[in-house]
C-alpha cells in the first residue's frame, strides 16, 4: 500500500465513522435494535479477518468482554442522542471524549496533566457551552446532548480500559470479541424488537456492521502499516466534519454560527488531543 492509497484509505474510514449518527438516524429502530443490528453484522464480517490471527486468552477475553459492555453502553448512549437531538448535537457531544480521556487517564494511572491537555479541557468545556441552544433540561437539544457527552465518557473509558485489554491482541481480534459480548448481551432484550424492524432498516444496520465499522476499522489498522500514527489520528480527527456535513445535506441539520464555533473548538481539541498522543 502507497502513502496516498493510506491516506485515502484513512479518509474513507474517517467517512464511514462519521456516517454512524447519519445511519443510526436513518434507521427508524430503537436504538437497543440498531447497537444489536451493528454488533451482529460487525461480528460477521470480522469473523474472516479475525480467524486467522491468534485468539486472545481467558483472561484477555473477560477484559475484553469488560470492553465490549462499554462499547455497548457507548454506542445506545450515542444512538439515543441521534434519534433525540440530531446527529450533528450527538456527534459533538461525543466528540468531548478527548477530555475525558486526559481526566482519566491523570486519575487512573496517576498521569501528570500537561499544559496542553489542559487546554484541550477547557477548549472541549467551551465548544459544548456553544454547542447547547439551551441549558433546559425540558429540551431535547440539551437531553441529547448530555447523553452525547455521556456516549464520549464511556467512549473514554474503553480507551482507557484498552490500555490493558488489547495488549498484544490483533485489533481484529479485540474488535470481534468485543462485538459479540454487545451482541450476546442484547440478544435477549432485543429479540422480540427484531419480527418489528422493516427490511430497509436491515439495510442501515448492515452498513453500520460492515462498512462503519469492520471495513472502517480495517482501513484503519492497514494505513498505520504505511503512515504514521498521528497523521492517522489527526486524519480521523476529521469523522465528526465528515459526518455533520452528511447530516446537513440529507436532513438539513444546518447548524447555527453559534454551533460551528462550537464545533470548531471541540474539533481543535481532538486534532491536539492526536497531536500530543502521538
Amino acid at each position: 500500500m502507497t502513502p496516498r492509497r493510506a491516506l485515502l484509505g484513512l479518509h474513507i474510514g474517517a467517512l464511514a465513522f462519521g456516517l454512524t449518527g447519519v445511519f443510526g438516524k436513518l434507521a427508524i429502530a430503537a436504538p437497543l435494535v440498531i447497537v444489536f443490528g451493528r454488533a451482529l453484522f460487525a461480528v460477521i464480517s470480522l469473523l474472516p479477518l479475525a480467524w486467522r490471527h491468534a485468539r486472545p486468552g481467558w483472561r484477555q477475553l473477560l477484559l475484553l468482554a469488560g470492553g465490549g459492555l462499554l462499547l455497548g453502553g457507548h454506542w445506545l448512549t450515542f444512538f439515543h442522542a441521534v434519534k433525540l437531538s440530531g446527529v450533528a448535537v450527538a456527534t459533538l457531544g461525543f466528540a468531548s471524549f478527548p477530555a475525558f480521556t486526559v481526566l482519566l487517564e491523570g486519575l487512573l494511572f496517576r498521569e501528570r496533566i500537561r499544559g496542553m491537555e489542559w487546554l484541550t479541557l477547557v477548549l472541549v468545556s467551551a465548544g459544548l457551552l456553544l454547542v447547547t441552544p439551551q441549558f433546559e433540561l425540558a429540551s431535547t437539544q440539551t437531553t441529547g446532548l448530555l447523553w452525547a457527552v455521556l456516549s464520549g465518557l464511556l467512549f473514554a473509558l474503553l480507551s482507557v480500559a484498552n490500555r490493558a485489554s488489547v495488549k498484544g491482541i490483533h485489533p481484529f481480534q479485540a474488535a470481534l470479541w468485543q462485538n459479540l459480548t454487545i451482541a450476546l448481551c442484547l440478544l435477549p432484550l432485543a429479540w422480540h424488537l427484531l419480527p418489528a424492524v422493516r427490511p430497509l432498516d436491515w439495510l442501515w444496520l448492515g452498513l453500520l456492521g460492515v462498512f462503519c465499522t469492520a471495513i472502517a476499522h480495517s482501513l484503519f489498522v492497514a494505513s498505520l502499516s504505511v503512515l504514521k500514527a498521528r497523521s492517522a489520528a489527526l486524519v480521523f480527527a476529521l469523522e465528526p466534519v465528515y459526518g455533520i456535513a452528511v447530516a446537513w445535506w440529507l436532513f438539513d441539520e444546518q447548524p447555527t454560527l453559534r454551533m460551528a464555533a462550537g464545533g470548531a473548538l471541540i474539533l481543535l481539541a481532538i486534532a491536539l488531543s492526536a497531536r500530543q498522543k502521538h
